[in-house]
């Protein structure tokens, strides 16, 4: 594990995946499964965010209380799959502001193709974790951070629920400022662009669209 890569290795993380890489696990099942995981990794992710002491009254006593402090976060879904990640997020933190970024890839120069960007205001104030379930060649994530980057954001986190080396390998050129947190590290991605051993399209089997 390293400064710029972050593997939730806890207990029911890697339970939870392991049923989401089943190919048998239903659509319901795989969807609920991924927005249990989210949790998890959201609970990492933002360990480090800031806080402040604040007086109270409990009910004995007044006590100094640490609370968050600063703009609320903004969660940017990476369209479509990254949407999985957004549910179980904003369970976690509710109050934090949300956007997308839409891309896709030009089958014919297989780089990346923006086709919907909306995100909320302030990016330069906030802390911006970026959302996909899978980091494969990295192309689109690393087009996705570069696109927030260009709308003010300067402190930025990516999540994944996992990551193939090609792809943490074009993060950290791409951007060494972004820290990944994953539940895992897979072996290799295949000669289409899959991740190995990996879970299949995480899109198609959330959506049921395959």
């Amino acid at each position: 594990m390293s400064k710029h890569l972050t593997i939730v290795n806890h207990p029911l993380v890697q339970h939870k995946l392991t049923l989401m890489r089943k190919k048998d696990t239903p659509t319901a099942v795989f969807r609920q499964l991924l927005r249990e995981i989210s949790m998890l990794l959201a609970y990492e992710i933002t360990r480090e965010l800031p806080t402040r002491l604040r007086t109270i009254e409990t009910p004995l006593t007044e006590m100094e209380a640490p609370s968050l402090f600063g703009k609320k976060l903004a969660l940017v879904s990476i369209l479509r799959a990254g949407n999985g990640l957004l549910d179980g997020v904003l369970e976690l933190v509710p109050l934090a502001r949300v956007g997308f970024v839409g891309l896709y890839r030009d089958e014919t120069t297989l780089t990346p193709v923006e086709y919907y960007f909306k995100v909320p205001a302030d990016l330069n104030d906030r802390l911006v974790i970026a959302l996909d379930p899978m980091l494969a060649t990295g192309n689109s994530s690393a087009a996705a951070i570069s696109r927030l980057k260009e709308a003010g954001a300067t402190n930025i986190r990516f999540m994944c629920l996992l990551a193939a080396p090609e792809g943490v390998e074009r993060m950290l050129e791409a951007h060494p400022d972004v820290p990944i947190v994953t539940a895992s590290l897979d072996e290799r991605l295949n000669e289409i662009g899959y991740i190995l051993p990996g879970l299949g399209d995480a899109g198609d089997r959330m959506f049921g669209t395959k």
